[in-house]
């Protein structure tokens, strides 16, 4: 299971690449493993500005169709626009190609909850 060191990741199994005050956000390797093949990713929140744990979009797969939460409050100001010919990016490279928003973050954000690669593979087993 790949869990980049300089990530922070979620309990709902979203990683975070905090840069200065903007944030990239996907899912996990472990996420896309258990999710199968992605054929769908929907987010229609760029623009918006939301709370840590909101709703930002959905993963849709083979087998099943699942929210993405957010990590942190902030402003969705990117989606990555390769997903939507490319879904399977997800699949292939969730730490790379695959990242899913930017987010700016909002001021303050509590980052308290974000857990470090080893707690987040504690969480996984």
């Amino acid at each position: 299971m790949n869990t980049p060191a300089e990530l922070k990741y979620t309990k709902d199994h979203e990683w975070i690449r905090i840069e200065g005050n903007v944030a990239t956000i996907g899912i996990t390797d472990f996420a896309q493993g258990e999710l199968g093949d992605i054929v769908y990713v929907d987010v229609d929140t760029v623009d918006e500005e939301l709370e840590g744990q909101a709703v930002f979009g959905s993963v849709e797969a083979v087998k099943t169709v699942s929210d993405l939460f957010l990590p942190i409050a902030g402003k969705v100001i990117e989606f990555n626009a390769e997903l939507e010919d490319q879904p399977e990016l997800l699949n292939t490279d969730p730490y790379g190609n695959g990242w899913i928003i930017k987010l700016e973050l909002a001021e303050g954000a509590d980052q308290s909850e974000l857990l470090t690669a080893e707690e987040y593979q504690a969480v996984i087993g």
